[in-house]
């Protein structure tokens, strides 16, 4: 079923009672927390229904504890949670990840004002509103690594998101939370509490301030057995559940699925030794999703990092941006707002507009304005563009752009993460471990491998999906005199901005099925024809091509043009991670947190739809490990 097509926002009346300002739903009718105390009441309701202080205190070293939310509201319950997390939390490596979706996300504003009202919460929500999402439909990640913390905040109606979440893991402990089911009867159906018990196993808790009847059933007839304690304040009663391994013939959930999903579950959580094969922003953005998380990463580069097409000196984060209708599964938008949060943090980045022109089909790339929320797209006139230009354009205002080479120092300087010169030319697993070999040498073992080296991964593999090279070429000139912004960069068709304060940075040319690599003055030509058939009084003060300086490169594009993330085979610890064509350092965030996701046992920040084609095997349901190089 397809998401709501557009996110509104809610729409609130406010009513002070006792000195507090309490948010009330236009939509709904109803309080977003009680009116005697609404933190108390979380910790009452949710806190203790789920036992949550005596579990999370007990958390193992590298355990991951998954908290499931129906309605995310003001964040209360989150930041409570939160809150209570950071006084019970081990003093090891154990994560605590939330899931929770709202169909009407307050704004901004509203949430600020909404919060105002917790000040003894106020740390966490200023770093809640920092990664606080656009009202845009899917799943957005907000990460906290230094609090073991993070939350998926999916945008929608719960009935349509709650069967799209792949059941990488299971959620360990629910709040049942929304508007009252008189007031809000759909998040309350039967098919929302099948695919909520569905994403659960056994040993799952359920908390409710709502003992309505519609609930009971639903969590019975799955064999989930409910208790009913004292409610908070003036509720007689509220709902507590667990589902326990009683009687597991009386419902059917146990499908290939549940039993992969409760296999994962039972493995010791220990700290893991990861290989990763190449140094492109795909091996180095894995590389610090693994690291992030305490695991100990090795990087293996046969040449040196980012020698490949990740290697240029500037990295351009434009994203086509889909219709709205499609955005909770367009991959390149939600990679989009992924990438701006997670470069956001280091020196690497630098935030831009974007004036994407419209050199065709300008009506539909314009008539996204009025799709997506204010503070991302503006119409932008010819007589205000800067250089001048005949045609019309989109400013894209949340954009970026990114040094690679001061991105790999940084993220190279992680104390997790090592890097080693060789080739790796075949590995060898028994079941457990897998031997990485250079030539007939044994480098190294490790528990998990990924393989990120592009169009150079089919060599350790047979079958491997078909990667097409394609050949680009960047050029950067002098550009003293008529400098842009460092602010601003144009699309169109290529690209071109400030490299530095000194020179403009143009690219790139796109050459299908070439692999060769060599600066060739015909690329130069390419670009500046490019950018003089848009501007072409700013091109003809450029100095003379002869002079211009670039780098070319090989891009590697899968035939469907979806990265290739996740497992190359069925029963063994090998991964793929390659195929992100031009857009790499723009999927390369999300795809990382997703890879992640896959070999650890966490929950995916995206739809399963969108899962299934980045699976590497889609292209083919077996692939093996080139013989003799694989064995086991």
């Amino acid at each position: 079923m397809p998401y709501s097509s557009k996110i509104q926002t809610a729409e609130l009346d406010w009513e002070f009672i006792d000195g507090i300002e309490i948010p009330i739903s236009k939509q709904f009718g109803d309080v977003y927390f009680s009116k005697d105390n609404g933190l108390l009441e979380t910790r009452h309701v949710f806190l203790n229904g789920n036992d949550l202080s005596e579990r999370l205190s007990q958390l193992n070293d590298y355990q991951y504890f998954c908290v499931g939310e129906t309605g995310f509201g003001t964040g209360l319950n989150i930041l409570t949670l939160w809150q209570l997390w950071q006084q019970v939390r081990p003093n090891n490596h154990s994560h605590l990840h939330v899931v929770s979706v709202e169909k009407f996300p307050l704004s901004r504003t509203d949430l600020i004002r909404a919060l105002n009202v917790w000040s003894e919460l106020k740390p966490l929500s200023d770093q809640l509103l920092e990664q606080y999402p656009l009202a845009i439909a899917g799943c957005h990640r907000l990460s906290f690594p230094d609090e073991r913390f993070s939350i998926d905040l999916w945008l929608g109606d719960a009935q349509d998101i709650f069967p799209s979440i792949p059941k990488t893991q299971a959620v360990n402990a629910w709040f049942l939370d929304g508007f009252a089911p008189s007031c809000n009867p759909d998040m309350w159906q039967q098919n929302v509490l099948n695919h909520i018990v569905k994403l659960s196993d056994f040993g799952t808790t359920f908390a409710s301030f709502s003992v309505a009847g519609v609930l009971k059933r639903g969590l019975k007839q799955h064999g989930i057995q409910i208790s009913r304690p004292r409610g908070f304040g003036h509720k007689r009663e509220m709902l507590k559940a667990i589902w326990l391994d009683t009687s597991p013939t009386t419902y059917d959930l146990a499908d290939a699925e549940q039993n992969h999903v409760r296999s994962q579950s039972v493995l010791k959580p220990v700290q893991r030794q990861i290989a990763i094969i190449g140094a492109g922003i795909a091996g180095l953005s894995s590389a610090w999703a693994f690291a992030q998380r305490g695991h100990q990463v090795t990087v293996y580069e046969q040449n040196e990092p980012l020698s490949g097409a990740s290697g240029n000196p500037l990295a351009l984060l434009n994203p086509k941006l889909c219709s709205i209708e499609q955005a909770h599964e367009h991959l390149m938008t939600l990679s989009w707002q992924h990438a701006l949060n997670f470069y956001s943090s280091f020196k690497a980045f630098r935030s831009i507009q974007v004036q994407q022109l419209a050199l065709k089909n300008a009506e539909e790339l314009l008539d996204l304005v009025e799709q997506y929320p204010t503070a991302v797209l503006s119409a932008q006139d010819q007589q205000d563009t800067t250089p001048e230009t005949s045609y019309p354009s989109l400013t894209l205002r949340q954009a970026g752009a990114v040094s690679p080479q001061q991105l790999r120092d940084e993220i190279l300087q992680h104390p997790n993460i090592k890097i080693e010169r060789a080739k790796i030319s075949r590995l060898n697993n028994d079941g457990n471990q897998t031997e990485l070999w250079q030539e007939q040498q044994l480098i190294s073992t490790a528990d998990d491998v990924i393989v990120c080296c592009a169009k150079q991964s089919a060599e350790l593999f047979e079958n491997y999906p078909v990667l097409k090279p394609i050949r680009g070429q960047v050029s950067w000139v002098e550009n003293r005199k008529q400098p842009l912004a460092l602010d601003q960069a144009f699309s169109y068709g290529g690209y071109c901005m400030q490299l530095d304060s000194s020179h403009l940075i143009l690219g790139a040319s796109f050459y299908p099925n070439r692999e060769d690599t060599d600066l060739l003055k015909e690329d130069h030509v390419h670009n500046y024809d490019l950018i003089h058939s848009v501007f072409p009084e700013y091109a003809q003060q450029l100095p003379s091509v002869d002079s211009w300086q670039g780098r070319a490169s090989v891009r590697a594009q899968s035939l469907d043009y979806f990265p290739l993330v996740g497992k190359m085979q069925n029963h063994e610890r090998i991964y793929t991670f390659a195929g992100l064509g031009s857009k790499g350092f723009l999927f390369a965030p999300l795809c990382s947190e997703i890879l992640a996701a896959l070999v650890l046992g966490e929950l995916c920040p995206i739809p399963q739809r969108l899962l299934d084609k980045l699976n590497p095997q889609r292209f083919q349901k077996k692939v093996k490990i080139k013989k003799p190089y694989f064995s086991g």
